[in-house]
This record gives C-alpha cells, sequence and structure tokens, in this order.
C-alpha cells in the first residue's frame, strides 16, 4: 500500500499538465478524461509508452509519452511515471548499460579488421573522433534495444499485475459479502 500512496502522490495530476506551459498546445487532446482513466488496458499502454519514451528520448520523455499517448490510448498519468526510470541519477548507469548491450548485440569488435578497437590506442584527432562517433552509435543502439525490451517487458508486467490487483479486490469483496451476509 505505502507504493501504490507514493505513486498517487508523485502522479502528475491533470491540473498540473494543463498548467504547463509546454503542453498548452496539446492540453485539449491530452486532457481527455478517457486519457487519464485506469483501466485494464490503458494502465499497460501507459507503462509501455513511457518505457519506451525514457530510452529513446534523452530530453522530455514526458511530453513525449503524454503526446503519444492519444494515439495508442494510453494512461497519461501511467506514461508519464514511467518514463522516470530514466532520471538525471539513474542515466549514467543506463549509458553504461546500453553501451554493453549495443556491443553485445552488434558485436563490432568482433568483425573489425585488425586489433579490437578497447586495444588500439592511437593519439590521432581522426581516430578518436571516430571511436567517439562509433561507441555513440553503439550505446545509441543499444538505448533502442533496452527500449523494445522494457516496453516489452513493462507491458506484460502491467497487465499481469492489474489482473492479480483486480481479482485480489473481488476476492476481499466477496469475502466481506460472505462474513457480513453469514
Amino acid at each position: 500500500m505505502r507504493i501504490v500512496n507514493w505513486l498517487t502522490a508523485k502522479m502528475p495530476t491533470r491540473e498540473g499538465m494543463e498548467r504547463n506551459k509546454y503542453m498548452r498546445p496539446i492540453a485539449g487532446r491530452v486532457l481527455r478524461s478517457e486519457l487519464w482513466r485506469f483501466t485494464r488496458r490503458s494502465v499497460p499502454r501507459g507503462v509501455a509508452l513511457g518505457m519506451l519514451a525514457a530510452f529513446l528520448i534523452p530530453v522530455g520523455q514526458i511530453f513525449v509519452a503524454a503526446f503519444f499517448a492519444l494515439p495508442v490510448r494510453a494512461n497519461v498519468p501511467v506514461a508519464a511515471l514511467s518514463t522516470f526510470i530514466t532520471n538525471p541519477f539513474t542515466y549514467p548507469f543506463w549509458i553504461v548499460i546500453a553501451n554493453r548491450v549495443g556491443d553485445f548485440v552488434l558485436q563490432i569488435d568482433a568483425m573489425t579488421y585488425g586489433e579490437p578497437l578497447n586495444t588500439q590506442m592511437r593519439s590521432t584527432m581522426g581516430e578518436w573522433i571516430n571511436w567517439i562517433f562509433l561507441e555513440t552509435g553503439v550505446t545509441a543502439f543499444g538505448f533502442a534495444v533496452l527500449a523494445i525490451i522494457f516496453a516489452s517487458l513493462g507491458y506484460v508486467v502491467a497487465s499481469f499485475g492489474w489482473r492479480y490487483w483486480i481479482g485480489r479486490k473481488r476476492r476481499r469483496s466477496q469475502l466481506r459479502k460472505s462474513t457480513h451476509s453469514g
């Protein structure tokens, strides 16, 4: 229950998003009531969309998630809250993970001719720039892979979590009804 209370307190409100100067151009569409309801379909969509935006968009993920919640009919607060998996405190960690994932998936080091990149330590400016672009590309690809993995996992976990939570509420309600009637 503590987690639910904390999430509820941190979740963006319709009024807060309406007052935001960056949201004003799309506020009429984003603030539609059906995008703020917690349903079995909109919550997992919001989690997946938020995770996707968190890893693919380096700045302004909340606004991107809120904007793209429109066509996919995702829950806007859940999408916005899910973007916080990447934040200024965790971003260095995710950069390292994305680089490792991208390097693993692409296997660039194994396919290059000559010595592996980590043993080439020449100091010419052109080679350093080439190395930086190569590592940036590997990291960006790693972020794309992480976005797909986390969005998929987030959707599945949120779907099962939603079903578990609703089932538990129903069992409690039925238990209360049976104890009061008996």
